[in-house]
């Protein structure tokens, strides 16, 4: 059976209580899930926290996870050094790394996270070798790295398998000026896209999507889906992943 496009959006969290063992409500919504997708996500998923509020501290045994930062200003702690943080940066942290997020703005705070699981052993081997980062040790099971990026839109696309290891290769903030396009094709690549601002559409085969702030689109292997900005242009965060050979969908 043909995979489709993944439609999500934002407009419906759920309140949940106490993330983390921390005080407070988060709200969140889940935009996909790994099943139906060939590539090693674990989800991807939209998250706010009112002034004062706080997603606890925890360890990361088991995924990798990428925080994008989408509304207002925090600090993260990453393995007990506290990082300022606001609107636009980024938060790459690595398997084996303890990581929290608290609000310390005068609104909410947004960010978009993705989930990635460990790499599962190499069949044949004893396991596969991480690649080393700047502040961890090689190893399939250690830490490669963790680090904020600041202002995704200036620093440009970059490789977050360069810090954190596995399979997601490529991230970046889109402007797109009314009236210009841009076309995904999910050909040996997985897709996942979240509007940040603007207005537009999006097709994908004979459907047509309208594009607000807080939609999201993920793209199984054999997708494509063509973006459109409306008057005022469109922006939205990108990230690729590169499904292992021979996947199939889960």
């Amino acid at each position: 059976m043909r995979s489709a496009v993944v439609v999500a959006d934002t407009t419906a969290p759920a309140d949940v209580h106490g993330v983390h063992g921390a005080a407070g409500i988060t709200q969140w919504t889940c935009l996909a899930r790994r099943a139906g997708l060939t590539g090693g996500w674990e989800a991807v998923e939209w998250a706010r926290v009112p002034v004062g509020g706080i997603s606890g501290e925890h360890l990361h045994t088991r995924t990798r996870e990428v925080y994008v930062l989408l509304a207002g200003e925090g600090e993260v702690t990453l393995d007990g050094h506290p990082y300022a943080v606001r609107a636009g940066d980024a938060v790459l942290t690595a398997l084996g790394t303890r990581h929290g997020l608290r609000n310390t703005g005068a609104g909410p705070l947004e960010w978009l996270v993705i989930e990635l699981p460990a790499d599962p052993p190499a069949r044949g081997r004893g396991g596969r070798s991480g690649r080393s980062g700047r502040s961890g040790r090689a190893g399939r099971a250690g830490p490669v790295g963790s680090t904020v990026v600041r202002d995704l839109r200036r620093t440009g696309p970059l490789d977050p398998s360069a810090v954190i290891g596995g399979p997601l290769r490529l991230l970046r903030h889109v402007e797109l000026a009314t009236g210009e396009r841009d076309v995904l094709l999910a050909d040996g690549v997985e897709h996942t896209a979240f509007v940040t601002g603007g207005h537009g559409r999006a097709g994908a085969g004979n459907v047509r999507v309208p594009l607000r702030p807080g939609t999201a689109f993920t793209l199984p292997l054999g997708t494509a889906l063509d973006l459109a900005a409306g008057p005022g242009g469109l922006s939205y965060l990108h990230a690729e992943l590169v499904p292992a050979r021979g996947g199939e969908p889960r």
